[in-house]
C-alpha cells in the first residue's frame, strides 16, 4: 500500500496561491488527507492541493508546477476504482470541483459544453426538458464527475446498447504540459484528421488536463420496458445472457447480481429476492414502442425457457426504478456483509461467464474471502466484491493478491483487465499480460509526443516494479526504445 510524507515546497504554495487565491491551495495535512484515496484502498499523500476555478487557473497551476519539477495529478469527484486519483508521487492535485458550470446546451445540434467537475447525472437532468439525456451512466452517475469520466473512459449499465464515454465526447479543450490551452475535436462528428479526442480519452490523466468537454446527447427513448428474471443457479443465468444477445436482441442494459448480491441488498431495500435465489437477471430494453413490447416478450420467453422461477416486469417509470432499487444500491448494501470490499474489473466473452465465474468462487474459497458478484453480464464486464476486513492484519495485501488471480481468470479465458475502471495505480503490473512490449513502447511514444514525461499522473497505466514510477526490469527493452522520459 501507498505511503508518503507530506514534503513542504514554500515557494511552491505560495506561487500557487498567487495564481489562484490563498483559500483555494490547501497544504495542511488535515487537508491534504482527504485526498490521499480514490474509491480503492491504496492511499499517497499530495504535497499541495488547488481548487480552480476556470481552465486559465489550471493552466496557471500547470507552469507554476513544472516550473518547480512536482508531477501534477488531476481529480475530480475521487470516485474512480482504480487508483487513478492517486497522487503516486507526491506534487500538486489539481482537484476540478469547483468547475462544475454547463456552459451551453444546443438542443437542435444535440450537444452539450460543460466544464470537467458537472456531475454526470446533472447533464442529463439539465436537457431533459429538451428531451434529451446524455447516455453513459456510471452507478456513481449522482456522485461522479465527468472529467474522471472522460479520464477513465467510464461505462455504466447501458453501455451494452449505448458505448462508453468515448462515443459520446466530440471535443475537449486541454491543457498540455507546458500549460498551453487547445481544442481537440469540434462541435462537429467525426472530424477530418487524427482522432486526437478519441486518444485522450481513456488515458487516465496520463497526457493532459481536461477543462472543458462536448458531449453528445440522444433523444430520449419513446418506451422503455424493465425485466427482473430470478434463476435458481448463476449458470442459468449466465447462459440466459448468452441466448438473448445471441437472439439478436441488444437490450439497452443486462445485468446480473448473485446471492450474495442479493442477500445484501434485500437487507438494505427489501427488494423481494427469494432467499435462496441464485441470481438474477435486470434486463432493460427500449425504443419505439412496439419494438420493445416485442423484445420483452422474447427475452421472457428466452428466460422461461431457460429456467427462470420468476419473472417481473415494468412498463411504468414507477414500476422500472422499484426493480432497478436494487441494483443501483447493491454497492452501498455490501456494508452489511463485511467492513471493507474490493471491487475489481475483468472483462470475459459472454460464453465464458459461467467458467469464469465458477473459477472466481473456486479462487475465493481458496484464500478465505466471500465474493459477491454484480455486474453487467450483457458485455462480460465482471465486478467480483471481495468481501473483508482490512483491519486484520495482512488482510489487505491477501485481498490484492486473489485480486490477481481473478485478473489473471479473465486473460486466460481471452478477456482483459478493464471494462470501464481503467487501469490506473491498481492494473498497472497487469499490463504486460495482454500487451506485448512493442505495443507499450508505441504507448510510451504517444506520450512523448503529448511532452508528457512524468508531468501528469506519474505511475499509472504503465507496469512498474515495488513503487509508482519505478520501471519494472521487463519494461526497459520498451524504454529503451521509446526513450527514458516515456514512463517517468
Amino acid at each position: 500500500m501507498l505511503d508518503f510524507q507530506v514534503v513542504t515546497n514554500p515557494a511552491l504554495i505560495r506561487d500557487l496561491r498567487r495564481a489562484v487565491g490563498a483559500k483555494w491551495v490547501l497544504d495542511a495535512p488535515e487537508d491534504l488527507i482527504v485526498y490521499e484515496y480514490d474509491a480503492t484502498i491504496e492511499r499517497g499523500m499530495p504535497e499541495a492541493v488547488v481548487l480552480p476555478d476556470s481552465d486559465e487557473q489550471v493552466a496557471a497551476a500547470v507552469r507554476i508546477a513544472r516550473r518547480h519539477n512536482v508531477p501534477v495529478t488531476a481529480r475530480g469527484a475521487g470516485t474512480g476504482l482504480s487508483g487513478g486519483a492517486i497522487p503516486c508521487d507526491g506534487g500538486v492535485v489539481i482537484a476540478t470541483s469547483r468547475m462544475n458550470r454547463i456552459l451551453e446546451v444546443d438542443p437542435e445540434n444535440r450537444l452539450a459544453v460543460v466544464e470537467p467537475g458537472v456531475i454526470n447525472l446533472d447533464v442529463s437532468e439539465a436537457v431533459a426538458p429538451y428531451g434529451l439525456y446524455y447516455a453513459p451512466d456510471p452507478s456513481s452517475q449522482k456522485a461522479c464527475t465527468m472529467g474522471g469520466n472522460v479520464a477513465e473512459n467510464a461505462g455504466g449499465p447501458h453501455c451494452l446498447r449505448y458505448g462508453t464515454t468515448t462515443n459520446h465526447v466530440l471535443g475537449l479543450q486541454i491543457v498540455t504540459p507546458e500549460g498551453d490551452l487547445l481544442w481537440l475535436g469540434d462541435k462537429t462528428p467525426d472530424p477530418p484528421g487524427y482522432d486526437l479526442t478519441g486518444l485522450v480519452v481513456g488515458s487516465e490523466g496520463t497526457l493532459c488536463i481536461v477543462t472543458k468537454i462536448i458531449v453528445r446527447l440522444l433523444d430520449r427513448p419513446q418506451s422503455t420496458v424493465t425485466l427482473l428474471a430470478i434463476f435458481d443457479e448463476v449458470d442459468q443465468a449466465s447462459r440466459a445472457v448468452s441466448a438473448i444477445i445471441g437472439q439478436g436482441i441488444v437490450p439497452a442494459a443486462l445485468e446480473m447480481m448473485d446471492r450474495n448480491t442479493m442477500r445484501a441488498v434485500e437487507e438494505a431495500v427489501h427488494a423481494g429476492y427469494p432467499p435462496d435465489a441464485g441470481a438474477v437477471l435486470l434486463i432493460e430494453v427500449d425504443g419505439l414502442e412496439e419494438e420493445t413490447r416485442e423484445q420483452a416478450d422474447s427475452v421472457r420467453a428466452l428466460c422461461d425457457e431457460l429456467g427462470a422461477r420468476e419473472l417481473r416486469i415494468g412498463f411504468s417509470l414507477e414500476d422500472r426504478e422499484r426493480l432497478w432499487a436494487g441494483r443501483k444500491g447493491a454497492l452501498g448494501a455490501l456494508g452489511r456483509l463485511a467492513p471493507s470490499y474490493y471491487i475489481l474489473d475483468g472483462v470475459v466473452p459472454r460464453t465464458k461467464l459461467p467458467a469464469v465465474l465458477r473459477g472466481v468462487y473456486e479462487a475465493c474459497d481458496r484464500f478465505g474471502f466471500q465474493v459477491a458478484n454484480v455486474f453487467h453480464a450483457g458485455d462480460g464486464n465482471l465486478h467480483p466484491n471481495i468481501l473483508f476486513d482490512e483491519r486484520v492484519p495482512g488482510a489487505t495485501q491477501r485481498v490484492l493478491d486473489l485480486g490477481a488471480v481473478i485478473m489473471r481468470l479473465c486473460v486466460d479465458a481471452g478477456g482483459t483487465i478493464t471494462g470501464e475502471h481503467g487501469v490506473g495505480y491498481e492494473k498497472r503490473n497487469y499490463m504486460s499480460w495482454i500487451f506485448s512490449e512493442d505495443d507499450l513502447e508505441v504507448m510510451g511514444r504517444v506520450k512523448l509526443a503529448f511532452g508528457t514525461g512524468g508531468a501528469f499522473n506519474p505511475g499509472k497505466v504503465f507496469p512498474s516494479s515495488k513503487g509508482c514510477g519505478e520501471v519494472s526490469s521487463r519494461m526497459k527493452g520498451a524504454i529503451a526504445k521509446a526513450g527514458p522520459d516515456a514512463y517517468v
